[in-house]
């Protein structure tokens, strides 16, 4: 931190918030959080076919007791069949399955903990016709 102060009297004020910011995105992994990479079916899509499981794979793995999907249809429903779990292969990708659904609009909801103890949370919506 000392060499930092003595960068900022030699060079001008102006380049300081730049060497600020230099030296703060070289420390941001250590502040990087769980977000949604992609998902199946895939965010806003429509799909003919009732899929048989959700999977949101996200940027970082997941604490799988702290981490959660909730698929809930046009009426706020829950229609999931509430096993969550984190895959066993790929820390990253969480899991719920579903029943058969009917054709119809549906949200899906997530809340994340990394294993940097992060937390994240969305939803994005997919259609079956």
């Amino acid at each position: 931190m000392k060499t930092i102060v003595n960068i900022m009297k030699i060079i001008p004020f102006q380049r300081c918030g730049l060497m600020v910011a230099l030296f703060l995105a070289v420390q941001s992994p250590a502040w990087a959080h769980a977000f949604l990479d992609h998902a199946q079916p895939q965010v806003g899509s429509t799909v003919t076919n009732s899929p048989t499981e959700v999977k949101i794979w996200f940027t970082q793995e997941l604490e799988p007791a702290f981490s959660s999907i909730e698929v809930k249809n046009a009426q706020g429903k829950e229609v999931d069949k509430k096993d969550v779990h984190v895959d066993a292969k790929d820390k990253s990708l969480l899991i719920v399955s579903l029943p058969p659904l009917p054709a119809g609009k549906f949200t899906v909801a997530w809340h994340v903990v990394s294993v940097d103890t992060h937390r994240t949370q969305g939803h994005f919506e997919f259609t079956i016709k």
